[in-house]
């Protein structure tokens, strides 16, 4: 009697899922897969930023180990480790931003196969531009409004920056940390570009 077993993905099977992801339906502009790929890349380097100062501890800040804001405000369960609660937030931040794709692939035309009751069906344009746009909309005026109050030496409730707050122009550290969180800023208007690209080739077809 032979034993029939399932063979484990294959690279080329993931580099296949992965292309088929990425891969542009006809009719998109060369800057909007761009500037959809693109959108990926803005929320990286505060990613990584966030990963290396936080969960393992590197010296490229001046946040307290025992004192982050979010424990102080109860804002997080006992049972999640503050470290484990970064790397999730920031794998959260990239799944986020990895939806832009969708307004430029075939996943954002039609329902995937995993959804049950819609799979096949033809996705409503509205049900894309709404949220993406509204999304746009917070995402440029948060990270514009953090951007203006940080330059100015206050938060974001208008009080004066802490002293250990990781953002500031005092050191180093500070200005990694600008640097890391400033692409933020190209995601909101990045993400109106496609969801009107989009909108316009959906409007067409």
């Amino acid at each position: 009697m032979s034993i029939l077993t399932e063979a484990p993905p294959t690279p080329g099977r993931l580099r296949a899922a992965w292309a088929a992801a990425h891969t542009p339906v006809a009719g998109v502009p060369r800057w909007a897969r761009i500037a959809a790929y693109a959108i990926q890349f803005t929320v990286l380097p505060s990613a990584l930023w966030r990963i290396a100062a936080v969960t393992f501890h590197a010296p490229i800040t001046h946040i307290i180990r025992d004192r982050q804001p979010w424990q102080d405000s109860g804002a997080l369960p006992s049972w999640l480790p503050t470290e484990l609660y970064v790397v999730l937030l920031s794998i959260g931040a990239e799944l986020l931003a990895f939806t832009a794709v969708g307004l430029i692939s075939a996943w954002g035309e039609v329902f995937p196969r995993w959804i049950p009751g819609l799979r096949g069906r033809r996705v409503p344009a509205l049900a894309a531009v709404i949220p993406a746009a509204a999304g746009a909309a917070v995402l440029t005026l948060m990270s514009t409004l953090t951007a203006v109050t940080t330059s100015l030496g206050l938060d974001i409730r208008g009080r004066p920056l802490a002293a250990d707050n990781p953002l500031n122009f005092h050191d180093w550290q500070g200005l990694l940390a600008i640097a890391a969180y400033a692409p933020l800023l190209l995601w909101g208007p990045l993400l109106a570009a496609v969801t009107v690209a989009y909108r316009h080739r959906r409007h067409r077809a």
